[in-house]
C-alpha cells in the first residue's frame, strides 16, 4: 500500500493511493461496518481505523489488515453517497504521510561516499541528531528559506517509519518493526549546522523536513537494500548513490536504536546522506529562492519542493 495524509476541504485524513485516485481508509472502513450491520460503525472505524497516521499504525497488523479489507471492499461495491470516500489525487492537497512523529532520528554519516567526502573516516557507531515534528512539511509544500543564513542545503534522504514498539529487537528480526518506507529532504542551514559542535540549530528550522509523497508498506520493500536514490536540483543531478552503500543498514539502526530507546510506532527515522551535497561541492553551491529540489528513490517515488524565500520565523 501507498498510505498518504491529504487535506480535503480542510480537513487532513489518511488514506491509500491507487492510480490517480486516493481512498480514504476510515470512512471506507465505516462503510464496509454499516453494510454489515454495525450499529456502531463510527465508533468501531476510530478504534481501528482512525484518521490520523499515527494513530493507525498504532494498530499494527491488525489495522494493516483491515485496511487491506477496506480496499477490496471500495474497489468492488458502489458505496454510500453521504460518504466521500473516493477521491482523485488532483482535488486533494498531500501532506507529509506522518505529520506528528513521537520522534524523528536522524542518522549522519552513513554513506561511504559523503564520509569521504567530507573529509573523515567511517565511524564504528551512528552519528545521531535529531529533528522535530515542526520542520515536517508535505510534497506539495514550498521549502521556507529564511533570511537567517545564506548556505541552505539539501540531503537526500531513504527513511523508514517504524510500525510496532521496539525494544532491545535484533538485526534477524528488524523489518518486522518497519512500518514502511518514504523519502525525507533533510534541509540544512549549513553555517548554522557547523557553528557548534552539535548540528541540531542547523537542522531544526521550520519547514527543513519535507517529506512524502507517500509511505510504501514493508510489504512491498521486503529488502531496503539496492534502492537507487538520486537528488536533482532545477534538473541538475547532484547526488547518487544506492541504500546498498549505506555503513549501518535498516537492520543494524532498528537494533542500535531500539538499544538506546524504545521506538515507537510512527517514529521516523532518517538514514543518511549521499555524497553531493553543495557544501562539499568544488565551487560549493547551496540552495537559492526558486530552486527546485527532487530526490526519487526505487519503489517508493519521487519528492519535489521549491524553495521560496521566507519572511521571519515563525
Amino acid at each position: 500500500m501507498k498510505l498518504v495524509s491529504f487535506t480535503y476541504q480542510g480537513n487532513t485524513r489518511i488514506g491509500s493511493v491507487h492510480d490517480d485516485q486516493v481512498i480514504d481508509l476510515n470512512l471506507g472502513y465505516v462503510a464496509m461496518l454499516e453494510a454489515a450491520g454495525e450499529l456502531r460503525a463510527k465508533q468501531i472505524a476510530e478504534a481501528f481505523i482512525p484518521a490520523e497516521m499515527v494513530g493507525f499504525l498504532q494498530g499494527g497488523e491488525k489495522s494493516l489488515a483491515l485496511a487491506r479489507e477496506v480496499i477490496d471492499y471500495v474497489s468492488k461495491n458502489d458505496v454510500p453517497s453521504s460518504y466521500r470516500i473516493v477521491h482523485p489525487l488532483s482535488e486533494v492537497k498531500l501532506e507529509a504521510p506522518v505529520l506528528k512523529p513521537g520522534k524523528m532520528i536522524c542518522v549522519g554519516h552513513n554513506y561511504r561516499e559523503h564520509i569521504l567526502e567530507m573529509g573523515r573516516e567511517l565511524p564504528s557507531v551512528p552519528v545521531v541528531f535529531a529533528k522535530f515534528a515542526n520542520t515536517i512539511i508535505g510534497p506539495e509544500d514550498d521549502i521556507p528559506f529564511f533570511p537567517i543564513s545564506e548556505q541552505l542545503d539539501y540531503e537526500a534522504e531513504f527513511t523508514f517509519v517504524i510500525g510496532k514498539r521496539a525494544r532491545n529487537v535484533s538485526q534477524k528480526d528488524a523489518l518486522d518493526y518497519v512500518a514502511g518506507y518514504t523519502i525525507t529532504n533533510d534541509v540544512t542551514y549549513r553555517d548554522i549546522q557547523r557553528r557548534t559542535i552539535q548540528w541540531l540549530q542547523g537542522k531544526t528550522v521550520e519547514g527543513s523536513a519535507p517529506m512524502g509523497p507517500w509511505l510504501v508498506t514493508r510489504e512491498e520493500i521486503q529488502d531496503p537494500a539496492g534502492l537507487e536514490v538520486v537528488l536533482t536540483v532545477n534538473g541538475e543531478e547532484r547526488q547518487r548513490s544506492n541504500t546498498s552503500n549505506l555503513v549501518f543498514t535498516v537492520q543494524y539502526l532498528v537494533e542500535f536504536l531500539s538499544q538506546l530507546v524504545t521506538l515507537e510506532p510512527g517514529d521516523v527515522v532518517l538514514t543518511g546522506t549521499p555524497g553531493g551535497v553543495g557544501v562539499a561541492r568544488d565551487p560549493q553551491v547551496f540552495l537559492k529562492d526558486g530552486d527546485v529540489v527532487r530526490i526519487e528513490i526505487d519503489r517508493i517515488g519521487a519528492l519535489e519542493n521549491r524553495v521560496r524565500k521566507a519572511g521571519e520565523q515563525g
